[in-house]
Order: C-alpha cells, then sequence, then structure tokens
C-alpha cells in the first residue's frame, strides 16, 4: 500500500505564517485542523512550521511530506459523524536538537506573526539558563531565543510584533509564559529596549482548548488505511466537539484571521472565563466524580459508563440536575444558563462515543487534586442555591473515597482492589499524591462499625488542606457521603447505587 504524500495527495505551497512548538496529537487534532479549513476556504493563506524539540526524528512527518490523515468520529447531538479530511497545513517539521539555526532564520519572515505551543503542563515552568545555547533547553528559553532574534531583525517595529498562544493544560497559560519569558530576559541581561518591545508588542494569549484527540487502535488503523487505500503513519483520530477560547483583542482577531464568523468553535474575546468554567465543573467535574464509581463497577472506559443502564443514569442527573445549575454565568446569549446546559448535553454525547478509548484508570491519575479543584466550588454553589444535600455528588464523593482505599504498598506505591460483579478480583494503583494519607487514614475504620467509617469521613471532609475549606460543615453532606460509603462496603457498589438512584426518581 502507496503511502500518504503530496504526489498522491496534491497541495497547494502557502507562505509560513505560523511557528509551532510541539508535533503532538492536540495540536495536529485541533489548531492545525482549524488552519486547514480555514485555508480551504480562502480565508488565511498560510502554512505551519513545526519544531520537534523531543528528539531530532522527523522522519514520520517527511517522508508523507508532511501531510497526515484526520479522521473525525463520534456522536454530535444525537446522529453519528464520520469524516475524513487530509490535512497539509504544515510546510515542514524541523528538530530543534540539529536545526536550531535555522529556525531561528525564520524570525526574519516578516509574514510569521503567530506562534502556537502545546508542550507539556511543566514545559511553561521558569528554568534559569542561557537562550544562547543551541538550542536552549527549556521552551520558554527557545521561545525568547526566537523571540530575541526577531527584534534583532526588525529593530523592535510593532507591525512585526507577535501574537503567542499557548494551548498547554494550564490556567493562565498566556500570562505563566509571559512571566517566564521577562525573566529569562532579564537573567540574560537582553536589555530595555527588547523588554519594551516584548512588553507592548508581543501579546501572550491565556487560552483554553477542548477536543479528545487520539493515536488510533491498530484495527482502528488497519481498517481506515483500507478505507483511504494508502498508509499513513500520523494518523490520528479526533471527536466531532472542537472548542478553542483565545484571550485576546481585536489586534488578535485580526492576526488569527483563520478564526472568524464562520468558525464560531473558536473564540476570541477578552474575557474566556466563562468557558474555563464551564469546561472544568462540568466535563472535568464529571470525569472526577464518576470515574471511581464507573471502576469500581468493573468498567473500562468513560464508553463502557455510558452503556451502563445504572452508571449512564447517573451521569446524565449528576451532570444535569447538581453540577449544570451551580456553573456561574453571564446571562449574555453564548454566556448564559442555555450555553451551559447545551455544553452539558454536547459532554454526554462526547462520553456515548465508541470510538475513543478513554480509559477510568488514566482520569484517576492525582484524582484528590482534581477534585478538589473541580468540585469543591460545585458543593458549596450547590448549597448556597438549593440549601439542600446533593445526592449525586454525595455518591460519587462516596465512590471516590472507597477508590482511595489501598490494600497494600509496595516499594511506595499503593494499591486498590475491587471485586468484580461478576466475581474475581483487579488489582489497581492509585497514583494520587495524597494515596498515603488515605492509606493511614482507612486503617482507623473497622469492618463492620459504621461508627468507624462515619468517624473517618468526617475526618477528611473537614481537612482544610485538602479542600481549601471545610466540607464537614455543610449541613447532611458528611452524613449522606458517610451512608453511602458503609452501604457500598456491606452491601456493593451497585446496589448502593441503583438504591440512591432509586430514592430519586420515586421523589
Amino acid at each position: 500500500m502507496a503511502k500518504l504524500n503530496r504526489s498522491t495527495h496534491p497541495a497547494p505551497v502557502l507562505p509560513e505564517r505560523i511557528l509551532q512548538f510541539g508535533t503532538g496529537v492536540l495540536l495536529r487534532g485541533l489548531p492545525d485542523y482549524l488552519v486547514q479549513k480555514a485555508n480551504s476556504e480562502g480565508r488565511f493563506g498560510g502554512s505551519i512550521v513545526v519544531v520537534k524539540s523531543t528528539d531530532s526524528q522527523t522522519d514520520e512527518f517527511s517522508e508523507q511530506d508532511n501531510l497526515y490523515t484526520l479522521a473525525v468520529r463520534g456522536i454530535q447531538q444525537g446522529k453519528e459523524v464520520s469524516e475524513t479530511t487530509v490535512i497539509s497545513a504544515i510546510s515542514r517539521v524541523m528538530a530543534a536538537k540539529t536545526q536550531w539555526k535555522e529556525i531561528l532564520m525564520l524570525a526574519r519572515n516578516p509574514k510569521l506573526q503567530i506562534i502556537i505551543s502545546n508542550t507539556t503542563e511543566v514545559g511553561l515552568n521558569y528554568v534559569e539558563e542561557s537562550i544562547f545555547q543551541s538550542p536552549p533547553q527549556s521552551f520558554p528559553a527557545k521561545l525568547t531565543s526566537f523571540l530575541y532574534e526577531r527584534f534583532r531583525s526588525v529593530g523592535g517595529s510593532r507591525a512585526k510584533g507577535m501574537i503567542v498562544v499557548p494551548t498547554e493544560l494550564v490556567t493562565d497559560n498566556g500570562l505563566i509564559l509571559r512571566d517566564a519569558v521577562e525573566r529569562l530576559a532579564q537573567h540574560n541581561e537582553l536589555g530595555k529596549l527588547f523588554t519594551k518591545w516584548l512588553k507592548f508588542h508581543v501579546r501572550f494569549c491565556n487560552s483554553l482548548v477542548d477536543r479528545i484527540v487520539t493515536r488510533p487502535t491498530d484495527e482502528a488503523k488497519q481498517a481506515l488505511q483500507q478505507e483511504t487505500g494508502y498508509q499513513d503513519d500520523l494518523l490520528t483520530f479526533t471527536e466531532p466537539y472542537h472548542l478553542w477560547a483565545i484571550e485576546g483583542d481585536d489586534r488578535v482577531k485580526q492576526m488569527l484571521s483563520f478564526a472568524d464568523a464562520s468558525t464560531p468553535q473558536v473564540i476570541i474575546d477578552e474575557d474566556i472565563n466563562f468557558y474555563k468554567e464551564r469546561k472544568l465543573r462540568v466535563l472535568n467535574g464529571s470525569h472526577t466524580l464518576t470515574m471511581p464509581l464507573g471502576y469500581l463497577l468493573g468498567l473500562e472506559t468513560v464508553a463502557d459508563e455510558m452503556n451502563h443502564p445504572l452508571m449512564s443514569k447517573f451521569i446524565e442527573l449528576l451532570m444535569l440536575d447538581e453540577i449544570v445549575p451551580t456553573v456561574p454565568h453571564y446571562g449574555i446569549p453564548g454566556m448564559d444558563k442555555a450555553a451551559v446546559e447545551q455544553f452539558a448535553h454536547d459532554v454526554l454525547d462526547r462520553f456515548r462515543n465508541p470510538n475513543l478509548d478513554h480509559l477510568l484508570l488514566n482520569i484517576s491519575l492525582q484524582e484528590t487534586a482534581k477534585m478538589q479543584a473541580r468540585n469543591g466550588a460545585t458543593i458549596e454553589r450547590y448549597y448556597e442555591q438549593f440549601n439542600a444535600v446533593p445526592k449525586l455528588i454525595a455518591l460519587g464523593f462516596a465512590a471516590y473515597l472507597l477508590f482511595m482505599k489501598a490494600v497494600k504498598e509496595e516499594n511506595g506505591q499503593f494499591f486498590g482492589e475491587i471485586t468484580l460483579p461478576k466475581g474475581g478480583t483487579i488489582t489497581y494503583p492509585i497514583r494520587d499524591d495524597k494515596a498515603g494519607y488515605f492509606y493511614g487514614d482507612w486503617k482507623t475504620t473497622k469492618k463492620n462499625a459504621p461508627a468507624t467509617v462515619n468517624s473517618f469521613v468526617k475526618s477528611v471532609l473537614s481537612d482544610k488542606k485538602l479542600w481549601q475549606t471545610d466540607l464537614a460543615v455543610l449541613p447532611g453532606f458528611t452524613e449522606a457521603v458517610a451512608a453511602n460509603l458503609n452501604s457500598m462496603l456491606a452491601q456493593g457498589v451497585e446496589k448502593t447505587v441503583g438504591k440512591v438512584l432509586g430514592e430519586l426518581t420515586t421523589q
């Protein structure tokens, strides 16, 4: 089978207008896809130069003339979506380790005015180092080096300023990156004129990306290659839903011309907090509250949860009845209660997507920190609004406590254990910085002694270091969580879920 290339799939050669740090699937499935779409509609007319920092191997791109296939598969508004697009927006991929001088030369290209990045969450961190290495080690140092070369070549021109849009999943990613670059400029004594140009003519935009993008399974890859008739080693799978919210003004809108009224999935606004909060509470918060319950029931993926009669009902009611009403909104079209509700229904469609293997155990990483960040405020807001116990959140929280119950420790790694509904047991890793904390606290409980479980729950909920608040003072919450946890220990998880859902539907 022939490999995908520009001979079999001709594509126009367009001016290089974007510099992209990172070759990962998220960038290929969202920004690069959006640029491709704009080019095909005649709205942008530019290509992307990609910098690879992890190693010097770029053969997988060059062997395919920098083309790759994006397969969109999933459910949107109840309808199945299946689209396949060859992406030709990337002009070339360069290795920082071996081509750094050539990469710096790109700074002299006046048409190149946009920088996009997706390294890692820690990739934005400040590292004190020289930017004059070839190449610098950290991403902020590479970026500072590039911007300094740009400044030297344009003499501080406002017209040759740049827009920097990091897409790392960190709150205020643009501000964090700006701070690191400014500190590196000071450490490397780059001068007041560069600092001034950086301040006034380089815009660092906070941004939020929301799209699940994965590499295909071997089976899915083979099936799609049979369908397309060519081999593609960069084949990328993604869901239909996508959103890119970018904090910016009219200048940012003008320069990011691949985003306009025809792409409502790209939002450029001076305030994107609504979109951050909506995603954090509805999508991420639901994942964190439902993962332990689904895993304890013996399920493996999010799609498995949506195919389980009890879990699917639990997730829908939790999201629509207890989380959505607590999400702050602005009361204006697109940023109102209806927009939150529509997003929740979109999320439910995304959870049902059978084409994405979204493993529950992967979601469990640092579950405690996620529970605090994603759901702490939701619980308190529910009480402020309804002055009542959020019963499904209480059930999800109880399952989280049970998931954190380690049965053994080996070389500092803690393991939990579940009994499957059809018999047998599974041992799983508890990959959480607080695993040791719970290992010790669970030892204070005794089998068939509900009072010890009650004391354990109260101790955990009142720990202000964990939750940055005292959840035990919320009327009835401790009792509800403890009752659910005792029920799970005595009667099993499935019976407890059925009981709670049954009580809600008969009210």
